[in-house]
């Protein structure tokens, strides 16, 4: 198992920015990758930033530019930098962790930390 604590929520103005930390603890030898997703009001959660053992990256389209994703593996802690940030991305934002698929694949969120934008 896998716990993942959020930190580092709070409110901005737009053009602002946060970092976001997640610290993971227990077996973390396991995860094969972590990310941030995020819930608006009334919409579904979404893939925000993951970032693999290898360092791979992805984005969803609308953060590219502006926010980076990051791990530092001796603190297992996993970070999001968001920069420029717009009204549009108030949101919970959760961490995420997932197993390598050959040790079960297993699926770990945080309880998540709210980020608000205003104009």
């Amino acid at each position: 198992q896998v716990q993942l604590v959020e930190s580092g929520g709070g409110l901005v103005e737009a053009g602002g920015s946060l970092r976001l930390s997640c610290a993971a603890s227990g077996n973390i030898l396991s995860i094969r990758a972590m990310g941030w997703y995020r819930q608006g009001p009334g919409k579904q959660r979404e893939l925000v930033a993951a970032i693999t053992n290898g360092g791979s990256t992805n984005y969803e389209d609308s953060v590219k530019g502006r926010f980076t994703i990051s791990r530092d593996n001796a603190k297992n802690t996993a970070y999001l930098q968001m920069n420029s940030l717009k009204p549009e991305d108030t949101a919970v934002y959760y961490c995420h962790a997932k197993y390598d698929p050959l040790l079960g694949g297993m699926d770990f969120w945080g309880k998540g930390t709210l980020v608000t934008v205003s104009l």
